[in-house]
């Protein structure tokens, strides 16, 4: 759920922070306050302009028992007003600003992005502190975002995306919070309380669990000066952390009878930790299987060769809490039973016959040349050092990452394709009326 406070008309040189930032200029810089918050600093004073991002770990994990959903409303009302501001009030005085502050939230973070000109931080971070130390929750701005979500929750039982996923996270992660929806049910969201709104900010919004970035024109004196202004304020600790889920892959499918035209699949083995040496390799592995676009090996095999779909990919889910080899692809109900068939075929022949070397060096011309490309803002910059922050990675990384990507041979590809590709354990979620296939998982 991204709930937006206010997108101001912004001058337009400060639209676009300077799109030909390379790599090699971004340079992060570990700032530590006077009150022992820490943050990752890019300065550049180009443009009167920063990014601010802020990450509160744990997110709607975080829900207390029968109370799923309160953090995702919780969220929502963060721009709907705070300290002596009402909504209407709040939302005036970042316009008059030129100043925009957005909320998002994830199983496993609570997001707050901003951005400001130079000459008006202290006003904006005025409401910012506001809004994540002494939200309001009104009685009518919560009803009127508890009709928001209620209003996506029934949007979201017809839409077999949706319900694929909900049934996916369900069959895989149990009991666990990443196995019900954050947004939660009717149900769940038609009981909450303001007082459960309160606390489960008071759980979530906590100095303990906090990751901070900025981006432009700040310097490190004036960012340790922010942090203490902003976050001294905040609990000293919230509630404790989820523990690691139980994945259940067994294999196999489950289909969820639905009736539309078109079978929806979500497919998944184990994972690997970010940390596992492991890791680049089979990231790299990724790419060529199912993270390339139109050049993957599924996209190949299973719509250039076959015209089985539009779009089939894979990818690697990081979560806090368990570690996945994701996959999705829809296609007609007479041919999704024949597009799984495929997957299955290419799960098995890499893991026991590998690749060549033109495919590792076509994955690797590729992820090199356009990982700078993710470099194109202010915002997107702030966005990834944050995230860093979060999984744990070095503050090295963006300089060191392409060297990584390169280091992989062949010999490594083909090692993990054997020790981490696992057919046995390749499970499928199918949404939808698929012919000849019927579920193999009770």
């Amino acid at each position: 759920m991204i709930r937006t406070v206010f997108i101001a008309p912004i001058l337009g040189l400060v639209l676009i922070f300077v799109a030909s930032l390379a790599v090699a200029e971004v340079k992060l810089k570990e700032v530590t306050s006077p009150g022992g918050f820490n943050a990752w600093l890019v300065e550049n004073h180009s443009i009167p302009f920063v990014a601010l991002e802020l990450r509160f770990k744990g997110g709607a994990s975080l829900d207390a028992e029968g109370k799923r959903g309160a953090t995702n409303l919780m969220t929502g009302l963060l721009e709907e007003g705070a300290g002596d501001l009402d909504a209407r009030a709040f939302a005036r005085a970042l316009e008059e600003q030129a100043a925009t502050i957005s909320f998002d939230v994830s199983d496993d973070d609570l997001s707050v992005s901003a951005r400001f000109l130079t000459e008006t931080k202290s006003d904006v971070l005025s409401l910012l502190k506001e809004s994540i130390t002494n939200p309001r929750f009104d009685e009518a701005a919560v009803e009127r975002v508890r009709a928001q979500v209620l209003a996506g929750i029934r949007s979201d039982a017809t839409d077999p995306d949706a319900i694929v996923g909900l049934e996916f996270s369900n069959l895989v992660f149990g009991d666990h919070p990443y196995g019900s929806p954050e947004q939660g049910t009717e149900e769940s969201v038609s009981a909450l309380t303001r007082d459960d709104l309160v606390a489960v900010h008071q759980a979530t919004v906590a100095q303990d669990r906090v990751f901070v970035s900025a981006v432009g024109d700040i310097t490190e004196e004036q960012l340790a000066e922010l942090l203490d202004a902003l976050l001294s304020d905040l609990p000293a600790t919230g509630a404790p952390l989820p523990s690691d889920a139980d994945i259940n892959l067994p294999g196999g499918v489950q289909v969820v009878d639905f009736e539309t035209p078109q079978s929806t699949a979500v497919f998944a083995q184990p994972g690997i930790p970010r940390d596992h040496p492991d890791y680049f390799p089979v990231f790299v592995l990724n790419h060529i299987v199912g993270g390339g676009g139109f050049e993957s090996y599924l996209m190949d095999e299973v719509r250039a060769k076959r015209g089985l779909t539009y779009g089939v990919y894979s990818y690697l889910a990081d979560k806090d809490g368990s570690d996945l080899w994701m996959g999705s692809v829809a296609s007609a109900n007479d041919r999704v039973a024949e597009a799984i068939s495929v997957i299955r075929d290419i799960w098995q022949d890499i893991s026991e016959g590998g690749l060549t070397q033109e495919q590792l060096d076509d994955a690797k011309t590729y992820l090199t040349g356009a990982y700078p490309l993710r470099f194109d803002s202010n915002r997107s910059i702030a966005n990834i050092s944050v995230s860093m922050q979060l999984s744990d990675i070095p503050i090295d990384y963006i300089e060191t990452r392409n060297d990584r990507v390169n280091a992989v041979t062949l010999e490594d590809i083909n090692r993990v394709a054997k020790e981490w590709m696992d057919p046995s354990k390749l499970t499928f979620v199918v949404v939808g009326q698929p012919e000849n296939l019927n579920s193999t998982i009770n």
